[in-house]
């Protein structure tokens, strides 16, 4: 039969690309998530300048130049403590809104926000908020201007409850202010 030995011939593997392996083992996530973690205790500890990379590898168990196997510098692991804490903090905020009922009053809406963003801001491994804080100039433009994209995400629904509740009267300012007079205390 033609070509019948053709799909019995092994497929030779493709020749091996020179640098670094590609990331697709799990525990590569895990490591990942592991120097985020430490990066952020220490940034949120030390400081951005005063921490080193040796640091945030000795914290998790690495050799010092591991970090940069996940991330390109000191810098971009940075952005990423900040990036995820954000993306963490919009999921949990997402779950709490997603379990209210339907036609929830806005007074009871604003309390699960204010809860989870309490949540958020005090619960054992969520430094990325002062982190946020204190380091916001050591990152570059465009990273803020991500990073801002995220923060605009996580305050819309507030303003839409805030809204709610000035269109009801129940709020002595208007919404914007009200807002940021809530971060402010809850900060």
């Amino acid at each position: 039969m033609p070509g019948a030995e053709d799909s019995l011939t092994p497929v030779l593997d493709a020749p091996r690309r020179r640098g670094r392996p590609r990331k697709t083992d799990a525990s590569d996530s895990g490591r990942r998530s592991a120097l985020i973690a430490a990066a952020a205790r220490h940034f949120r500890d030390k400081g951005f300048d005063a921490t080193t990379t040796r640091d945030i590898a000795s914290a998790t168990g690495m050799q010092s130049g591991s970090p940069f196997y996940h991330f390109k510098s000191k810098n971009a692991l940075l952005f990423a403590v900040m990036e995820e804490g954000m993306l963490a903090a919009q999921r949990s905020q997402d779950a709490v809104l997603a379990a209210l009922p339907p036609g929830v009053a806005a007074r009871d809406a604003l309390a699960a926000l204010v809860l989870n963003h309490l949540y958020v801001l005090w619960l054992p491994g969520n430094d990325f908020v002062p982190v946020m804080h204190y380091e916001w100039r050591s990152i570059t433009p465009a990273q803020r201007r991500k990073i801002q994209g995220l923060k605009d995400a996580y305050e819309a629904p507030w303003q839409t409850v805030l809204e709610q509740l000035a269109a009801e009267r129940r709020l002595g300012t208007n919404a914007s202010l009200a807002r940021s007079m809530l971060f402010s205390v809850l900060h």
